[in-house]
């Protein structure tokens, strides 16, 4: 069984990852991280972080930017992988993440749900397809009236999918209302709209002469995002016979870091040689230094296909 420390539970994901991992019998949440403690868990709850002695074998965060530092801080020290769920994080700690996963296992997403991982893999190949043909490209999220930061960081990494599939050509632009010139056609609008209850809504716009395309992500509920947490939780801790972190399409190099996300799980150097061993191959001798958390379905689907094959022979 997987012990979980979550940092935010007391929060509307907090409780959410908390009624999950009460019907998963793999996962426990031993311990828990909140400034507010009015709610009645089955866990000990913390006031912060570094207050905490229950061990854990991973810490899941979906708190604010401004605990992040602190549980960075505490997953280096302890030696504990983490699941890096806050979004709005500033250059600099986003530079401290980049740091950190030399260290620890890290895995970060802005949005952890399996609908938009693969969106993000989708853009990269339309952006290929209608960049160079001259479309507009334009990104409109959608969230409830609570939601502080903006735009979203689940909008910043669909963004930073497109701007790395096309060599990193494009700047971002927020707001058009001080500006009195045309278009530029190498940036990529970023509008965002609070109101209400909406949960999350991300579309995507190539536009060109005389057509549209668009590319949409609606989430109903916030369980899609608990769900993507606990699935990460597996990534992270390695309960899926992975030596020092998670599964996913292997990526040697150092992890992609952008503005609004890493959407990544990354092994440091400290980690050594790793081995993947799962169904029934075990493959050695290689350094894993980032792992692409969108590309974990196409690994799996193909680790699948092979051992199929090998046994049909």
């Amino acid at each position: 069984m997987t012990k979980v420390i979550m940092n935010g539970c007391n929060g509307k994901m907090g409780q959410t990852i908390t009624e999950i991992c009460k019907a998963d019998a793999d996962i426990e949440i031993v311990a828990g991280i909140d400034l507010y403690d009015g709610i009645d868990n089955d866990y000990p709850v913390f006031s912060s972080i570094d207050k905490c002695d229950v061990d854990a074998d991973v810490v899941i965060d979906f708190s604010n930017a401004k605990a992040v530092d602190g549980v960075l801080d505490y997953c280096v020290d302890k030696q504990v992988p983490v699941v890096l769920c806050t979004t709005g994080l500033s250059d600099e700690q986003l530079a401290k993440v980049e740091e950190c996963y030399k260290k620890v296992a890290v895995l970060k997403s802005a949005n952890m749900s399996l609908g938009i991982n693969t969106l993000m893999a989708l853009l990269k190949k339309a952006a290929q397809v209608f960049a160079p043909a001259g479309f507009d490209m334009e990104i409109v999220e959608k969230h409830h009236n609570l939601k502080l930061d903006a735009p979203s960081g689940t909008a910043l990494a669909l963004a930073d999918s497109i701007n790395e599939a096309m060599d990193n050509e494009y700047h971002y632009v927020y707001d058009r209302s001080q500006r009195r010139e045309k278009r530029d056609p190498k940036e990529i609008g970023i509008s965002a709209v609070r109101g209400g209850s909406i949960v999350g809504e991300h579309e995507v716009l190539f536009c060109g002469q005389d057509e549209v395309i668009e590319f949409k992500h609606t989430a109903y509920s916030k369980a899609v995002f608990a769900k993507g947490a606990v699935s990460a939780v597996a990534v992270a801790s390695g309960v899926l016979n992975v030596t020092c972190c998670g599964v996913s399409s292997v990526t040697v190099g150092t992890v992609a870091v952008s503005r609004g996300a890493v959407t990544s799980v990354a092994v440091g150097t400290s980690c050594g040689v790793s081995n993947i061993i799962g169904f029934g191959i075990t493959a050695k001798a290689v350094t894993f230094t980032a792992f692409s958390f969108s590309d974990f379905c196409t690994l799996f689907f193909c680790t699948f296909l092979f051992v199929f094959i090998m046994v049909s022979f």
